[in-house]
């Protein structure tokens, strides 16, 4: 009922911005029927990305301010912008970026992005690892049992398509994005002021800026600028004019009149695509006392620090006998004392700093009165067969278990409560309510999945136990802490090299310096998100 209500609602805005109804095509898996909807616009059927991307089982994530949407597979991330023709696969083991250009450029319609299904079947295909095969004629989408390898998407080879060249990095582009590092600029007038956005083929250095006389300049080192830029664009808002003037054969500056309207200027980088945003705001709405105020309370000053376990609750038990509860204190203490050291604005909240047994609810509440702006439940894993071969880190996000390993986990952890005066406090967990949890837990989640990001990259280079990667389940520490926040699982117990490893004093400090360096670079990542 809420999915035809939601389409519904983009029938009546289609209908009013094309004058064309909302139809189904008929979507075929090997085990399974479905329907996606579409509009026809000019003999080409567009399709709700979002809807396509949940009938695959991806997850996604959408800006309405840049009309940017991030649609998340295992192994790759596919990014479509809206109103726009370009298409970016981020490949998640080595952040390799490979941009491809539909031949027209995608719908915006009340928060979706429609995306011309015919020349999109083989970037999904690419991404969900399985081939679609789309029937214009028929209305049919059938999602194949044939494996795609990695990396092999091709832009579907119509008339319409754009030229492309092959090199030993995969499919590129012959347009200007393989040229300049800078090649595409975009002026959108917004409620409180300008945005200059400046497409970028790489990660660049942020631009040295500074105002003059109505004019902001932009000044670039050791970077390409495409030299039409400023043709390319239409002054609008807050900008008269544009135009860039080339000091040197890498170093360009871009000259921007203001009107009189003009307040102040932010400049930043989009860290989904590397593009750079100017913000250029007006008098009317500038920043009051109150909002800065406001602001100040989102600033990155207190990290949660939660030894999993303690006093009556052991947690796991080694192949010699270890307890968990004590490793994980170890682990939490020194990393308390190195973002302390290094970090001075960063206040450490210890849900226990000794031996003793801390209620699952009670550790969320001590995040939430000591305004944490992270948490971090530091753990152990194990199995039930002592001495195998299961060994490696692991870090959970809060989401319903989406494997019967990850479940078993969780009612491990979960199975604390046994210990409290009071354990009918917490939900049977169960898919339907950790999906509710998941839902109120949604505005942290792109910040809890950019820690986990991070800090599986560090792991991988600093700690001696392997990397298995970041998952999702459903643990009661997490729900209660109202922030952004993971379950780090160190190792197992149950192996004997991951057992040394995490009783060890060494070990100890290469995995709390590990952590400790994430936070560091989650901190600067926040502070940019937070103060844009």
């Amino acid at each position: 009922m809420k999915i035809k209500l939601v389409f519904l609602i983009i029938i009546l805005i289609a209908s009013s911005s094309f004058a064309q109804r909302l139809y189904k095509i008929s979507v075929q898996f090997a085990d399974r029927k479905e329907n996606l909807s579409f509009i026809n616009k000019n003999g080409i059927d567009f399709v709700p990305a979002k809807e396509l991307a949940s009938l695959l089982s991806a997850d996604q994530y959408f800006n309405a301010e840049t009309g940017k949407l991030e649609i998340k597979f295992a192994d790759y991330t596919l990014k479509f912008t809206a109103k726009n023709q370009f298409v970016i696969i981020n490949r998640k083991s080595d952040k390799k970026l490979s941009v491809y250009q539909l031949p027209i450029s995608t719908l915006l319609i009340k928060d979706d992005i429609f995306i011309p299904l015919i020349y999109c079947t083989d970037y999904f295909s690419s991404c969900y690892g399985k081939k679609l095969v789309y029937d214009a004629d028929n209305k049919n989408l059938k999602i194949t049992g044939e494996e795609i390898a990695a990396d092999k998407a091709t832009a579907n080879k119509t008339a319409a398509a754009p030229s492309k060249i092959e090199s030993a990095e995969g499919t590129v582009l012959k347009n200007n994005r393989s040229k300049y590092d800078v090649y595409g600029i975009s002026v959108e007038e917004k409620a409180n002021g300008t945005l200059l956005t400046l497409s970028c083929g790489k990660k660049i250095s942020a631009p040295r800026y500074s105002v003059n006389e109505g004019v902001l300049y932009l000044f670039f080192s050791n970077v390409s600028v495409d030299p039409g830029l400023a043709k390319k664009v239409k002054p609008a808002g807050l900008i008269k004019e544009i135009k860039n003037v080339v000091l040197s054969k890498k170093n360009v500056q871009i000259e921007v009149s203001l009107t009189s309207g003009y307040s102040s200027t932010d400049v930043y980088q989009d860290p989904a695509t590397d593009d750079i945003l100017i913000t250029i705001h007006n008098k009317l709405f500038t920043p009051s006392p109150e909002v800065e105020t406001a602001k100040s309370k989102w600033v990155f000053d207190a990290v949660v620090i939660d030894a999993g376990h303690g006093g009556k609750d052991p947690g796991a038990i080694g192949v010699t006998g270890v307890k968990e509860k004590n490793i994980n204190l170890a682990i939490a203490l020194k990393l308390g004392k190195l973002i302390e050291k290094n970090l001075p604005s960063v206040k450490v909240i210890y849900t226990r700093k000794t031996d003793e047994f801390i209620e699952l609810y009670k550790r969320g509440k001590i995040a939430n009165e000591n305004g944490g702006k992270l948490f971090i439940s530091i753990h152990c894993n194990s199995t039930e067969e002592k001495d195998i071969a299961n060994r490696g880190f692991e870090v959970y996000l809060l989401r319903p278990g989406r494997t019967k390993q990850a479940i078993q986990i969780a009612e491990f952890e979960n199975s604390v409560i046994k210990y409290e005066d009071n354990p009918d406090r917490y939900q049977k967990l169960t898919d339907e309510n950790f999906i509710l949890v998941s839902m109120a837990h949604s505005q942290y989640m792109r910040f809890s999945e950019k820690f986990s990001d991070l800090l599986n990259q560090d792991w991988k280079r600093e700690v001696e136990i392997p990397s298995l990667g970041i998952k999702q389940a459903g643990f009661y520490v997490l729900v209660g802490a109202s922030m952004p926040g993971v379950l780090i699982e160190t190792g197992f117990l149950s192996n004997r090299k991951d057992e040394a490893y995490l009783k060890s004093n060494n070990g100890q400090k290469e995995i709390a310096q590990a952590i400790f360096n994430t936070v560091k670079k989650y901190k600067e990542y926040y502070d940019k998100e937070i103060g844009n």
